[in-house]
C-alpha cells in the first residue's frame, strides 16, 4: 500500500486519430476504483496537449492508451515534450498494440513500461503504486 497525503494523480491519454477508447476508460474506471485520481483527456489529443494537461493537474503519471499503430510516432513526441516541459518525475506508461520490438524500443526511450491488452488491471495498479512509491513524495 501506498503512504501518500493523497491521491496518486493520472493523466490517461488517447493520441491522435485514435477512436477506441473503450480499453482507456475500463484503466481509469480500475485505477478510480484503486483509490487513485483520474483526469481522462478524452479523444484525438496531441502530444502537447497530452503533457500540457499532465502539467497543469500536476499528475504523477501518465498513461496514453494507443491502437492506432502510431506508437512509434506518439511516444518519443510526448517524451520530447516532457522533457521540454521538465515532467522528469511523472511516469509514462501505455497500452494498446504494441509489437514486442517496438515496446523494447519504446522502453529505451523512456516509456517505463507497456501494457498489452488483456493486462490484468490489478498488474497496472500494483506497477503503479510500487513506482510511486519510490520515485515520488508528497
Amino acid at each position: 500500500m501506498t503512504n501518500t497525503a493523497r491521491p496518486i494523480r493520472v493523466l490517461i491519454a488517447k493520441v491522435g486519430l485514435d477512436g477506441h477508447d473503450r480499453g482507456a476508460k475500463v484503466i481509469a474506471s480500475s485505477l478510480r476504483d484503486a483509490g487513485m485520481e483520474v483526469i481522462y483527456t478524452g479523444l484525438r489529443q496531441t502530444p502537447e496537449m497530452v503533457v500540457n494537461a499532465a502539467l497543469q493537474e500536476d499528475v504523477d503519471v501518465i498513461g496514453i492508451s494507443i491502437l492506432s499503430g502510431a506508437h512509434n510516432t506518439v511516444f518519443p513526441k510526448v517524451i520530447n515534450f516532457m522533457k521540454e516541459k521538465k515532467l522528469d518525475d511523472v511516469l509514462l506508461i501505455g497500452g494498446g498494440i504494441i509489437p514486442d520490438d517496438d515496446m523494447l524500443k519504446l522502453n529505451e526511450q523512456g516509456v517505463a513500461k507497456l501494457f498489452p491488452p488483456g493486462t490484468n488491471t490489478g498488474d497496472i495498479i500494483s506497477y503503479i503504486k510500487d513506482w510511486v512509491s519510490k520515485n515520488r513524495s508528497f
